[in-house]
């Protein structure tokens, strides 16, 4: 390995990147792309102001790029839907300053599948325990509390567990495609009452005069996303100082456009399906599908559940999507199809008190947590025998 040179980097302009696509694959997901990591960057919503400084690691065999880990130093807990304030309030209790800390994720994005990605020709355990030596050097160099790894890869979680991370579980919503035909097929599965509800919600939007259609990559006009912009500040303005709007106008005036590929608006509306009262964006790689964002100019009852979870999954159904995974929190999700799931974190805590105490403490959490999740599931109104597909 002493051939090897670590580098670390403030920008994802500091990497090359036609050697950072070649890392992550064609098949990779969107929100590691470097021109989805890049379009965070360049318009100003994930930049040290809004507290989060790229802190992105690189390992390079002389002129190669062999392995990054997308990395930001951050000053506060938000946009990460992974909810350590508790480690931060206990580590005030004990005197220990929590922040800065160093995140590994795709900002604001709580989607599963963080890694370490490292050229295929090497020995991805072996370079893997190497960049987390080298996380743990700068760490105490810089006096950076703890490195933290969100909703990771299951493959790759092993390698960093055998590194010595340690294993927090919490829980997401996920929509699984069981080979459903269509919409009429998934709604067979519930039980007769919650049937009867979601067809009700689903009228309802009817009875208003709206109707639902998609818009897909290249279809997408320029200034639909500017209207996307639209709805997602309104909807943000509405929680006040809980809005969590993260996203600069710039991303949908110009940086959406470039990676409008991977996108999908559903947009509500009377009529032209341009002039929406509402909408919802959607991200797509392959047979996945991710919602983030929706807004609406009017409050009318149910339209949430169909622009951002029933027309989705519509149109899943029809695209042969597998899963759907609708973004963080809601417990309301639950009741239309999406089953909680276990998500992991892996965490490294410099300071070794603190350190033995949450590996005392996380065994029992983590039992915990899927105790919870089959709780949960179970209290889902479906069908407790097997229905055979084909209802449309």
């Amino acid at each position: 390995m002493a051939e090897l040179q670590a580098r670390w980097h403030r920008a994802m302009t500091e990497i090359p990147q036609e050697a950072w696509q070649a890392l992550t694959g064609p098949a990779g997901l969107p929100f590691y792309s470097w021109p989805w990591l890049h379009a965070l960057e360049r318009s100003g919503s994930i930049v040290p102001r809004q507290g989060w400084q790229p802190c992105h690691l690189s390992l390079w065999r002389q002129d190669r790029l062999i392995a990054v880990a997308p990395l930001y130093l951050k000053g506060h807990s938000y946009g990460e839907f992974v909810f350590d304030q508790s480690f931060a309030q206990l580590a005030g209790q004990l005197g220990l300053r929590y922040y800065p800390k160093l995140v590994g994720m795709s900002p604001i994005s709580p989607v599963q599948g963080y890694r370490f990605h490292i050229d295929p020709a090497e020995d991805g355990a072996e370079l893997t325990a190497l960049m987390l030596e080298l996380i743990d050097r700068f760490c105490l160099e810089q006096q950076i509390f703890s490195c933290n790894f969100l909703y990771v890869d299951p493959l790759w979680q092993p390698w960093a567990e055998a590194a010595g991370c340690a294993t927090w579980l919490n829980q997401q919503s996920l929509w699984s495609n069981a080979g459903f035909s269509c919409f009429e097929d998934y709604l067979a599965g519930f039980n007769a009452n919650q049937r009867r509800n979601i067809r009700r919600e689903r009228r309802s939007i009817a009875a208003a005069g709206l109707q639902v259609t998609p818009l897909v990559g290249a279809q997408i006009p320029a200034a639909m996303l500017q209207r996307m912009h639209h709805f997602y500040a309104q909807h943000c303005s509405r929680w006040g100082a809980w809005g969590s709007k993260y996203l600069s106008e710039e991303f949908f005036h110009v940086d959406a456009i470039e990676l409008r590929e991977h996108l999908v608006l559903f947009s509500a509306h009377r009529g032209d399906p341009l002039e929406p009262v509402a909408m919802s964006l959607c991200v797509r790689q392959g047979d996945a599908l991710w919602g983030r964002y929706w807004g609406s100019d009017q409050e009318i009852e149910n339209l949430h559940f169909e622009v951002c979870y029933y027309a989705p999954i519509e149109w899943a159904i029809a695209q042969g999507i597998r899963g759907f995974d609708p973004g963080a929190g809601g417990s309301h999700k639950r009741r239309r199809g999406f089953l909680a799931q276990p998500r992991a974190s892996l965490h490294r805590w410099q300071d070794p008190g603190f350190d033995r105490l949450l590996r005392r403490w996380l065994p029992e959490a983590n039992a915990q947590m899927l105790e919870e999740i089959a709780a949960e599931n179970a209290e889902l109104p479906f069908n407790r025998r097997e229905l055979p597909l084909g209802a449309c």
